[in-house]
């Protein structure tokens, strides 16, 4: 029975987004409610208000170390885009044949989620979108093309979601990401058949050749991210490695001009300006030794610190401020700053309230308790089990933040219990709390009212079913690995 009630709180969430009437949250608010409703009274542990406050706080500092991140990565978007709505010009006539093929794969694979990765939210499905509309496909197709910008969401919001993952977790982001980027490898060769099989369906065939390149492409685009990961951190990876990759793409496939060049190089510029900027402040000790002790903070053991000069957000916000004067819209500030905070509140917001969730659950021992009753329940398959759970709950609550603030704590304990590798069962949970995302119901409503096709949210679920089985087909893989010790 006291395993039941320490369940309450995950129960109160997930029955809450199940039934449609509430998103992340509300359903967030009514799970800390429980959370502190069970911590207060049936702790396993002594557990009182002022260790439930001191939890509540821990929860916000983590929230708070993310949210220049969001905003500031949305704000900056807004602002070094404004000029037009794609990541790259395009051409006043569509592409045909093998240029139209390559834009197909450049939008999904590239474009796409360089997008995502600055600013999250779904954002990428725009800018792929964009890019593939020209190419007159059907409304269903477009739909799914356009989902497939979510495929590195790892790095999704400028490393956000695994800063949150890992504060939960007490492990270094830029390990757990590089420990999750070898799922996120599987997952990408897995969904890059089924873009060969999606694209030769929509009429954009390719010889094997072709798909050659685009695997190479791919591949060569992983390994700089995860190099740049171990190189950046995670919040910067995506824009050092995926930047260059795209202009030496748009480079070989349009062959532009001297003056298109020239104008696509100065809207791209506060791009390249911020990313040489953030890979100076990793790159060059004394940079990087001054800005991380400059105002460093840390309030709390375990949790990560803030140092207010070295945190990649700051930057966002500045160069987002920087660009807006160099090109006269600083009237425009005031509406840009609303926009992202329109965008992101809901994101932000939630981000606080999962992370108080979990230092509760943590803090009063609930989440090791219900780790040590699942093994003794279910032994090694509880891992298996677990990270299964959050994928489909993750895709419920179109966040990666929610599922892990709901199970990281647990999956730690578990697998600390069970006796297995700990980096890599925390880096199945995080694989798995963003594995299902790019078949979210929000980000589907998203793609939909993009496409002008409202109400066709089933047959973009049927396109994206095939992508949808074959994640949880390499999720399960992957957990039974962990599970046996086979890592």
């Amino acid at each position: 029975m006291i395993y039941l009630v320490w369940s309450l709180p995950a129960l109160v969430v997930i029955g809450a987004i199940v039934s449609g009437r509430m998103g992340a949250l509300g359903a967030s608010m009514c799970g800390l409610a429980a959370s502190l409703a069970v911590a207060l009274t049936a702790a396993p542990q002594d557990y009182q208000l002022a260790d439930a406050g001191l939890s509540l706080v821990r929860g916000a500092w983590i929230g708070w170390i993310v949210v220049p991140y969001i905003l500031g990565g949305l704000l900056f978007w807004q602002i070094a885009m404004r000029t037009g709505d794609a990541i790259l010009p395009a051409a006043t006539v569509a592409p045909e044949g093998q240029a139209a093929r390559r834009l197909l794969f450049a939008a999904c694979f590239l474009i796409g989620p360089f997008a995502e990765s600055a600013t999250g939210f779904g954002v990428g499905i725009i800018g792929t979108m964009t890019l593939v509309r020209r190419l007159g496909m059907g409304p269903v197709q477009l739909l799914a093309f356009s989902l497939l910008s979510q495929t590195m969401i790892l790095w999704g919001a400028m490393g956000s979601g695994a800063i949150v993952a890992a504060a939960l977790a007490r492990t270094d982001p830029a390990v757990l990401v590089i420990h999750t980027s070898v799922l996120v490898v599987a997952f990408n060769i897995a969904w890059l058949a089924l873009y060969w099989r999606l694209a030769d369906r929509a009429g954009f065939k390719a010889g094997w050749r072709e798909r050659f390149s685009e695997a190479l492409w791919l591949g060569a685009s992983l390994a700089l991210v995860i190099a740049a990961t171990a190189v950046f951190g995670s919040e910067t990876a995506m824009l050092a490695a995926y930047g260059p990759v795209i202009a030496l793409r748009y480079l070989l496939d349009e062959r532009p001009d001297a003056r298109t060049l020239i104008r696509t190089a100065r809207r791209m510029l506060p791009f390249a300006a911020l990313i040489g900027w953030l890979a100076a402040t990793r790159l060059i000790p004394p940079v990087e030794a001054f800005l991380a002790d400059a105002g460093r903070l840390q309030p709390f053991a375990g949790a990560p610190a803030w140092a207010p000069f070295f945190h990649a957000g700051t930057w966002l916000i500045v160069a987002a401020v920087l660009t807006g004067l160099l090109r006269g819209r600083a009237g425009a500030f005031a509406a840009d700053l609303g926009t992202a905070w329109k965008t992101g509140r809901l994101a932000v917001l939630s981000i606080f309230t999962f992370s108080a969730i979990a230092e509760i659950l943590s803090g009063s021992g609930i989440a090791s308790g219900l780790a040590g009753g699942l093994f003794q329940a279910f032994g090694g398959v509880a891992v298996v089990l677990l990270p299964l759970v959050s994928a489909v709950y993750g895709a419920l609550a179109n966040s990666s933040n929610a599922a892990n603030g709901l199970f990281m704590t647990a999956q730690v304990s578990l697998a600390t219990e069970a006796g297995l590798d700990l980096p890599a069962a925390i880096a199945l949970q995080h694989a798995a709390a963003l594995s299902l995302n790019m078949v979210s119901p929000v980000r589907i409503s998203i793609a939909c009212s993009l496409a002008g096709t409202p109400g066709r949210e089933r047959d973009a679920y049927g396109a994206m079913l095939p992508f949808a089985l074959t994640t949880v087909a390499v999720l399960f893989g992957a957990a039974v690995v962990v599970a046996m010790g086979w890592t």
